[in-house]
């Protein structure tokens, strides 16, 4: 039998750290009830969930599920875009050449030393604001066939709220790809240096040898980080809300101011963040582990 193949078992120690974690909780949870003086009323949380349309005749999706929607479908675009960048700037900062070592070493540098916020307010309220109006991208909606506008939407969300959607976007991928580049980095520069003077030796350009060699390397290695990084993009989306686009934490943020039930709304989007992120993070789990097996 293999040493490492023995499962862990359940000790004494752990029974220990296990009970004292729960009369921890026990205790934080009486010493709220008995300090917090509130009533708690959970009733209005299942409505903003699904709601019966009359119209339609079946249940459709309330506020809450409707920006766990936006929130996962910013974020996916959001690890596409700022993917495809992290990997340009993390080629760039492995570069043998000064100029585009400089840009992505300029552009991480930059990215990774302004706090979220500023650096939101900042991209929106200067940069955003000028350049997405000159795309004219409401006319090219109010043009559009029913079948394309009901393809966009389904891509972006509504269409009349599409450029704050491209704004937070934009942001939020800017952001992610100075962490993505160096990951990226890494993965490049953890592969052997025998492999680029194998394909020096068959007469292979340098572009050529990362493109058909390094990259694909550096991608088996790269992929779970990457996926972790997945995880800080779906939490990190609660910041677009500050420009007023309406995922999970904005919407919940308008049921609480409505309802007067701060705790239970906010705890409640809590959960749901938690749910999303742990179900990612189990699956991401899986696949490092099938990618580990591949490396060996």
């Amino acid at each position: 039998m293999v040493r490492g193949s023995k499962k862990p078992r359940f000790g004494i120690l752990d029974v220990i750290v296990l009970a004292a974690a729960i009369a921890a909780v026990a205790y934080v949870t009486y010493r709220v009830d008995s300090v917090l003086v509130y009533t708690w009323d959970w009733s209005a949380i299942p409505g903003y969930l699904f709601r019966y349309d009359e119209d339609l005749g079946h249940w459709v999706p309330n506020l809450l599920i409707k920006g766990l929607i936006t929130t996962i479908r910013i974020s996916i675009w959001a690890l596409i875009v700022a993917s495809i960048m992290g990997t340009i700037l993390g080629v760039m900062r492995t570069s043998q050449r000064l100029l585009p070592r400089l840009i992505g070493w300029a552009y991480v540098e930059f990215i990774r030393n302004i706090p979220p916020v500023p650096f939101l307010f900042l991209f929106y309220f200067f940069i955003s604001s000028q350049i997405i109006p000159l795309l004219n991208i409401g006319s090219a909606l109010d043009q559009a066939s029913p079948a394309t506008l009901g393809v966009v939407e389904f891509l972006f969300g509504p269409a009349n709220l599409i450029e704050n959607f491209l704004s937070g976007l934009i942001s939020l991928s800017m952001m992610s790809a100075a962490y993505i580049a160096e990951i990226v980095r890494a993965g490049i520069l953890a592969v052997p240096k025998g492999q680029y003077e194998a394909g020096s030796s068959i007469g292979l350009s340098k572009l050529a040898i990362m493109r058909y060699i390094v990259l694909p390397q550096a991608i088996q290695r790269v992929v779970p980080p990457i996926a972790g990084q997945f995880i800080t993009l779906i939490k990190d989306s609660s910041l677009v809300a500050l420009i007023s686009i309406q995922e999970l934490s904005f919407l919940a943020m308008e049921i609480a101011i409505s309802e007067q039930r701060f705790f239970e709304v906010w705890l409640f989007t809590g959960l749901m963040y938690f749910t999303i992120c742990y179900a990612c993070a189990l699956a991401f789990g899986r696949l490092e582990k099938r990618m580990g097996r591949h490396l060996r």
